[in-house]
């Protein structure tokens, strides 16, 4: 009896082990993924996925620490659709502890030679979550140059969260941008 159930223990652990393969295995071919040097040394990676056939998301996304070490998942994604123009946005995700976000509010971003320049708030009224902030980066992107950026989140009171933006992730979505 104890050796039938170690058998159909090992069948089912062997099982999963072939099925977590095989997702990764499809996950893999679903998405292809541009690996370039990033943040502090590590890697970063431009990821490039098809969800239906002619519409195309380049996507690059990591986490960045704001100015109080509260880190924020930061994704620049480019949407292609036949027949329409590309979209460029920037989305700001707070881990828990982050503030709260007001809506719509623009985010300001400063070059390294001080010019400040406005993304609007994608989101007119509220976002799915407080703590989530989304810019449209079309007409943003093109003006910046490859350099370290300050991200300026508005919050009530003439206050400010901000994150600093190395020049390799800049460089990154600028790579975004381009394909």
């Amino acid at each position: 009896m104890l050796r039938r159930f170690v058998q159909i223990l090992w069948r089912l652990l062997l099982l999963g082990i072939v099925t977590i393969f095989i997702l990764l295995g499809l996950e893999i071919s679903a998405s292809k993924t541009a690996y370039t040097e990033g943040v502090a040394g590590g890697i970063a990676a431009i990821t490039r996925l098809e969800s239906v056939p002619g519409e195309v998301i380049y996507r690059s996304q990591l986490k960045l620490d704001d100015q109080s070490g509260h880190v924020w998942q930061v994704i620049l994604w480019k949407q292609v659709y036949p027949d329409y123009l590309p979209s460029i946005n920037l989305r700001l995700v707070g881990f828990p502890g982050s503030a709260e976000l007001i809506h719509p509010q623009p985010l300001r971003i400063t070059t390294a030679t001080g010019e400040v320049l406005i993304a609007p708030d994608v989101f007119l009224e509220s976002a799915p979550v407080p703590t989530i902030g989304q810019y449209n980066f079309q007409d943003i992107l093109p003006k910046l140059s490859v350099e370290p950026l300050l991200l300026s989140i508005p919050l009530p009171g003439e206050k400010f969260i901000n994150i600093s933006v190395p020049q390799s992730v800049v460089h990154e979505w600028q790579t975004v941008a381009s394909n």
